[in-house]
This record gives C-alpha cells, structure tokens and sequence, in this order.
C-alpha cells in the first residue's frame, strides 16, 4: 500500500495527513472469518426482528405513505457502488428544500422520521445489504459515491473493508462527531481489523452499540452534528489539488490495479 500523496496545502488535518494509509486488513478473521460471522448473524437478526420490520414498514406507510424505503447509491469496499435500504424518515424533497450543507433536511423531517432516527429503526432494511454482502454488521458507514474524489489517501482507506451498520465513529459520537475527526476514525478501525484483537474490536463495537441506541432513545445524542437537522455535506475545509485527485484516482489511492472494481 503506497504512502499517503504528500499535500502541502493541508492545514487544517496535519496529524492524520502525515500518517501513512494503512493497507488491507489480512488477519483470517477479516479475510474470511468476519463474513461468515456477518451472514449468520444477519440472517437470524433478520428473523428475529422480522415483526418489528413489518410493524414498522406498516407505521411507515400510515404515516408518511409511499415509498416505505429510501434506496441510495452508496461506496462499499474499494468504492464498488451498491444500493443502500432504510425506512424513510423524511418526506419527499421539493425544488429549494435541500441546502448543500443539508440545512433543508428539517423542513422533510416527519416527528415520525424523527422517532425512527432516535432508535435507529430506519436502519434495520440494511440488515438485507448485510446478508447480500454488500455492508457488514460492523464497519465503516457507507457514504456517498459522490463523496470519493474528496477523499486523501488516508481517508479513502476506510473502503478497504465492507462498510457497516455500526463502527468506530459510530460508537466515538457518531454524526456529533466532526467529518475529518469522523473519518479518522473509521481509518483506525482499519488498521485494528488487521491485528490479532480485531474480532474483540468488533464485539466491543457491538457491545457499546446495544447500549447506545438506548441512550440515544431517551437523549438524541449524536443522531445529528451541532447546528444540523441531520449531518452536513462533507466538504474538506481545503480545496482539492490536481495533485491531491486528479493524478491519483481511487484505485492508487487504495492500492489496487488498475481494472475494473470487482465484489467479492
């Protein structure tokens, strides 16, 4: 895994722009054990709380009508797209409702969609990308496509691995959590999943998970950034550099050849 591109007009994140990007996790935990782990666990996930999916599918659609899910186009590993599933918490957006740093967002925001948000049940539909293979149940968030050019070296390193319905960011703040600080985070989760103790990273994740989405419930802590309905476009606080994007497209940045982007 090549270091990190040298970008001297970084100011404003020169601890995490020093540090090298970490290579592919390649403990057997993470090549072939975390999968197996991912597809029982959602499997049986899926059908213990199928009724509460349906319940919920069903207040879904009393309350806000259709479509029941929001599907967007996420980056998964090495930024191969996929298609994202969760209940709708929001009403359709009009033409001036959405601002680019997502201001707009709580004029769409139902009291219903807010309640689904406070107890994470708009995320429960991804346990269907986590059966897939498509997410894990432990991971990186999945963000944006469109979010990849914006990414340094290091930061694009958080798609060496399956993005996940809970992770290190998650757990450390969640969307209360500012983006660089963020997307540190989820590179250290990276470089943990590769070591000896990353299946105990993984149950701790879990763990702190259980008893957040409680204190969540009760508080809405970290369900948005300050200031925000929900989280803020990411835009670096630089301006991208031919040399920083341009000259080092997704595929060098994480180490891989040069073909086409393949899920395995």
């Amino acid at each position: 895994m090549p270091a990190a591109l040298s970008v001297p007009d970084m100011p404003a994140k020169p601890a995490a722009a020093s540090r090298p990007a970490p290579a592919r996790p390649d403990s057997l935990y993470a090549l072939g054990l975390k999968r197996a782990c991912d597809l029982v666990a959602g499997i049986v996930l899926l059908v213990c709380l199928a009724p509460v999916i349906l319940v919920t599918a069903v207040i879904v659609w009393l309350a806000m009508g259709r479509p029941i899910f929001f599907f967007d186009k996420r980056s998964g590993r090495d930024g191969v797209p996929f298609t994202l599933v969760k209940f709708r918490s929001m009403l359709p957006a009009r033409e001036g409702d959405a601002d680019a740093d997502g201001s707009g967002d709580g004029d769409r925001l139902t009291p219903f969609g807010r309640l689904l948000r406070r107890t994470s049940l708009d995320e429960l539909p991804q346990l269907a990308n986590v059966v897939i293979g498509d997410m894990s149940l432990v991971g990186p968030r999945p963000l944006p496509e469109r979010y990849l050019s914006r990414y340094s070296s290091r930061e694009a390193a958080r798609l060496l691995v399956r993005p996940g319905l809970t992770g290190w960011a998650q757990i450390h703040g969640r969307n209360a959590v500012a983006w660089p600080e963020r997307l540190e985070l989820d590179v250290r989760y990276v470089e943990m999943l590769g070591r000896w103790y990353g299946p105990l990273v993984d149950l701790w994740i879990v763990a702190r998970t259980t008893g957040q989405i409680l204190v969540q419930a009760v508080t809405g802590r970290g369900i948005s950034a300050p200031g925000n309905p929900t989280m803020p476009e990411y835009n670096p606080d630089y301006r991208p550099s031919p040399q920083r994007h341009a000259t080092a497209p997704l595929g060098s940045r994480l180490g891989l050849p040069d073909e086409p982007n393949r899920r395995t």
